[in-house]
């Protein structure tokens, strides 16, 4: 699948104007120790192209960002309330949380503060995973502006009986796909949905969907490294900031997160992704 067509490549290019005409992305970061993904999802949204992006950190965390973060900015947000208050300031027009966060209470809670919001939202990881036991207040809260971005394991936890049904044994066809199965979350979800891996399947609610394979050709095994998904959805976060729809969004930088790393090769690492991007615009003519 490549998104990239006459219609759709001027979106990638920047029009003249200032910083917020290009969006202001907000990545919420964890607990000390715990810093590293929201700044991997901070540098993919920049690079991408949003025009400014914020990492909101809480206390207990704000030197170990401040000392690794130079044109993405830092604001000190402790708790699901502290969240609400920044958003008041609807310039931040995207948001992007679960890298790094933990598992806790505050966790679930800042979850739900930003979904009420009703701004463009990435969840990926712990913001998946927190809801585990009930999935449900997830499904209530999530709205057609965001995308999730399991993994098969997150997925699992979320969608445990579409699971099931996709590594069940076909005894009969057709087989359950994870195209059906990637589709059946979406409307459930009522949001698009990133189903990762070497077959990226991303749908959304009105069965819309399509795959974006790293095989052959495309080939990129060393994306399987710590922190590729984090700047996966830094990506989407920063090109849902500039405006692009959450299918769009999606599909958009699923292609160049593979683009990027085939633009560096083996001895990737998460931090390498970001920095491809220039060499890979440059490529597709932007």
């Amino acid at each position: 699948m490549n998104p990239f067509t006459e219609e759709n490549l001027p979106d990638l290019k920047k029009a003249a104007g200032h910083k917020y005409s290009h969006g202001h992305a907000l990545i919420l970061s964890g607990g000390a120790g715990k810093t590293g993904a929201a700044r991997l999802a901070a540098r993919g949204a920049l690079r991408i192209g949003a025009g400014l992006v914020t990492v909101g950190s809480p206390r207990s965390a704000m030197f170990e960002n401040a000392a690794n973060l130079t044109a993405v900015m830092l604001q000190q947000i402790d708790g699901a309330h502290g969240v609400s208050e920044l958003l008041e300031d609807k310039r931040f027009n995207a948001v992007c949380l679960g890298p790094g966060m933990g598992r806790g209470a505050d966790t679930q809670a800042i979850v739900l503060a930003v979904l009420k919001e009703k701004r463009a939202t990435v969840l990926d990881a712990d913001a998946l995973t927190r809801f585990e036991l009930k999935p449900g207040a997830l499904f209530e809260l999530l709205h057609e502006n965001c995308v999730i971005t399991p993994h098969g394991g997150e997925f699992a936890k979320l969608f445990p009986d579409l699971a099931e049904k996709l590594n069940a044994p076909a005894a009969t066809g057709p087989a359950y796909s994870k195209v059906d199965a990637a589709r059946e979350a979406a409307k459930r979800a009522g949001c698009t949905v990133l189903f990762k891996g070497p077959d990226t399947v991303i749908a959304a609610p009105d069965g819309r969907c399509s795959v974006n394979s790293a095989h052959y050709e495309r080939s990129a095994p060393w994306l399987a490294t710590a922190g590729s998904g984090d700047v996966l959805a830094g990506f989407i976060a920063g090109l849902m900031a500039r405006g692009f729809a959450p299918m769009q969004a999606a599909e958009t930088a699923a292609y160049l997160h593979v683009e990027c790393a085939l633009e560096f090769g083996p001895g990737l690492i998460a931090e390498d992704l970001p920095e491809q991007i220039p060499a890979v615009f440059r490529k597709l003519g932007l």
